[in-house]
């Protein structure tokens, strides 16, 4: 029988609050140790009231194969039993054609998956998609120039997804879409292919979108100006939004929309747990039901905390969702 975990998920319109802390660990290498992404991403994550409890494992310059000879890499999975684990490839391993990467990626890959799996079979791991150089990197006369480099990324990353089942958070994508109309954000460093403190604040707010699947939509820019900051928030958003299916992201999410007219007061409720062994909604008026997938009416205005509980492999999760007519 799996061991029960028991978290708690407030929703509201403004905020998601989680009772005890999310364990997020980074790994990667200086895209994701740049400015303290990681830091970033808990800050923008503790500006909407949610506890995260971060640890960044990174060694600059590192590929998949480096990682895997870390000992101190295996030392920091085993550290917490991590309920997301963020893994970064080297900024051009990714750009290669799919033998090079079967061969130079894929079992090293593996073998530090099997190892956050074997700390905690119900880690969600979650690949980083990284960005093109701005002038791409003629030196391999493959990737000439940002946009071929960009799409080569973008490619290996959908194959790495799809031959593992991990989901992608496209950073990369948003880099893209940042940099084709708001040429006014610098997101590089003078290297032209480092993150600038933008592009961390990019990257940090595209794990908070893939995460919570939430608007960034915070104060908090830690001294950016505002307004390109309210830019990042809203474009990495929309992209992580429009491509929940393509990137994998629609996992294990529950939706609730309530709706009221005419006196009817609705709400539709559909949870997409594909492991999931049974599921129970409890509407918060004394009815409950067994479908995934169910449509409930109340009887008379007010204010309702639906409860759903998911049993599955890794034990029992309860979430909340708060409904006000």
């Amino acid at each position: 029988m799996g061991k029960s975990i028991l978290f708690f998920l407030f929703i509201s319109v403004n905020s998601i609050v989680w009772c005890q802390p999310m364990r997020v660990l980074f790994v990667g290498n200086s895209y994701t140790h740049y400015n303290n992404m990681p830091k970033l991403f808990k800050d923008i994550a503790s500006s909407k009231n949610i506890n995260v409890d971060v640890h960044m494992s990174a060694k600059s310059s590192h590929t998949f194969k480096m990682h895997s000879e870390r000992p101190d890499l295996y030392q920091d999975i085993q550290r917490e039993k991590w309920d997301y684990v963020i893994l970064q490839g080297f900024s051009r391993e990714l750009s290669t054609d799919i033998a090079t990467i079967d061969s130079m990626v894929v079992p090293y890959v593996k073998r530090i998956s099997d190892s956050i799996y074997q700390q905690n079979p119900c880690a969600t791991i979650l690949l980083y998609e990284t960005w093109g150089y701005e002038k791409g990197f003629p030196e391999d006369s493959v990737n000439t120039s940002y946009q071929i480099m960009s799409d080569h990324i973008h490619q290996g990353y959908l194959y790495l997804s799809k031959l593992f089942d991990f989901p992608i958070v496209p950073v990369g994508k948003v880099w893209e879409t940042v940099k084709e109309n708001n040429v006014s954000i610098p997101l590089y460093q003078e290297d032209l292919q480092h993150p600038s403190k933008y592009g961390s604040y990019l990257a940090a707010c595209s794990f908070y979108a893939a995460i919570f699947k939430q608007n960034p939509n915070t104060t908090f820019t830690d001294g950016l100006s505002p307004e390109k900051a309210k830019y990042i928030q809203n474009t990495s958003f929309t992209i992580v939004d429009q491509n929940m299916t393509r990137y994998l992201l629609n996992r294990n999410v529950i939706n609730v929309k309530s709706t009221s007219k005419d006196g009817k007061y609705k709400a539709d409720c559909m949870a997409n747990f594909p492991k999931a062994k049974s599921i129970v909604w409890n509407f918060g008026d004394g009815k409950t039901s067994n479908l995934f997938q169910t449509q409930h009416a109340y009887s008379k205005p007010g204010t309702y905390t639906i409860t759903i509980t998911i049993q599955d492999s890794c034990g029992e999760r309860v979430l909340k969702k708060k409904v006000v007519f």
